[in-house]
């Protein structure tokens, strides 16, 4: 129960680099203890081509989730290069775990904002991006404890920001939770653990 109070309240670090000690205890955990039912749950939101996409369409190998948003300056593209960084460290002959990101800001997020963020070279190449109405987006952060809120900042162009957790969730075929990665993961280390769940 302390990891999933860590998942929803202790990792809010949004684009300022930010998070509580506490997150710490979850990235030092072994990588196969970092798995929780009360995780992961369904979604319905709408992809990059405007169509309507649940869980079951992720039903045929592994996903790593994330949940940030296009004007992030500096988190959610750090994590996206982390990952990708580490499924290039990934053994042959493990199939890669999809990467998708869930936007927390639906406001400016459309599916052509989310199609023109994801398809970065330094980015994964099979990225998908979704997006949907503001109570769509938080019923899909709420089933993975996923916390956001909006921060405004009246002296930007951007107008606000969204300070969120920064975690990494690789979801099964089943969308059942494997196990997790806070920002402070590397990409070694997050190497190390899906070859070690996806071998």
């Amino acid at each position: 129960m302390k990891t999933l109070a860590i998942l929803a309240l202790g990792l809010i670090s949004a684009c300022s680099g930010e998070s509580g000690n506490d997150a710490r205890n979850g990235a030092s955990a072994s990588c196969s203890a970092r798995s929780y039912a009360q995780i992961g749950g369904p979604i319905s939101l709408i992809d990059t081509d405007g169509e309507r996409v649940t869980e079951a369409d992720f039903g045929d190998k592994h996903s790593l989730i994330y949940f940030g948003f296009t004007y992030c300056p500096d988190v959610c593209p750090a994590s996206l290069v982390t990952i990708d960084q580490a499924l290039e460290k990934l053994p042959e002959g493990i199939e890669l775990p999809r990467t998708i990101l869930i936007s927390i800001d639906p406001e400016r997020d459309t599916p052509q904002a989310m199609a023109d963020y994801i398809f970065v070279d330094a980015f994964p190449e099979d990225i998908v991006g979704l997006t949907g109405s503001v109570e769509e987006v938080k019923a899909a952060a709420n089933e993975f404890k996923a916390g956001y809120s909006k921060v405004e900042i009246p002296d930007s162009a951007a107008g606000y920001t969204m300070d969120h957790t920064s975690i990494v969730y690789l979801m099964d075929e089943d969308w059942s939770l494997k196990t997790f990665f806070t920002h402070d993961t590397s990409s070694a280390e997050m190497a190390d653990c899906l070859a070690e769940l996806l071998s």
